[in-house]
């Protein structure tokens, strides 16, 4: 394959993951977060993918104290306002409610995307199982630490 057909494959894949998570937020928080229909949730998808390519390193790196201080939770909180900054740019169509649950939406958004980026190998999170190890150094092999009492 092509070194730009993998990268518009790649990208393809985050969309589509991107937006099923987004429409299970929809779904889980409906009647908070407003989508009329399927056009506008693969906008909102699409935005919030560009946004989170973009804008989020920006933020990050402006919040960076406020990250380290939480231990990377307030990740959160920027997933958050940018999940409410898309549904201010594209209301009447596609809004949410309030800042709450537009954290609630980017907390639903997060977990999906994970567990669907790790079911389908997409993830930056390698899952190595291994075995003991084998050979020397291994358990029961006499040349492990003494322990002199």
């Amino acid at each position: 394959m092509q070194p730009g057909n993998n990268k518009l494959a790649r990208f393809l894949k985050s969309w589509l993951i991107n937006t099923l998570a987004v429409a299970l937020a929809v779904m889980i928080l409906r009647g908070h977060i407003h989508c009329e229909n399927n056009y506008y949730l693969l906008a909102a998808a699409l935005l919030l993918g560009i946004l989170n390519a973009f804008v989020r390193p920006i933020l990050m790196l402006i919040a960076l104290p406020l990250l380290i201080f939480t231990l990377g939770l307030f990740t959160l909180v920027i997933n958050a306002l940018l999940l409410y900054f898309v549904g201010f740019l594209l209301k009447p169509d596609f809004y949410v409610d309030s800042f709450s649950y537009a954290f609630l939406g980017a907390l639903i958004i997060s977990v999906v995307s994970i567990l669907l980026n790790v079911l389908t190998g997409t993830s930056r999170v390698n899952v190595q199982r291994r075995g003991p190890p084998k050979g020397p150094g291994g358990p029961g092999d006499g040349n492990g630490p003494v322990i002199d009492v």
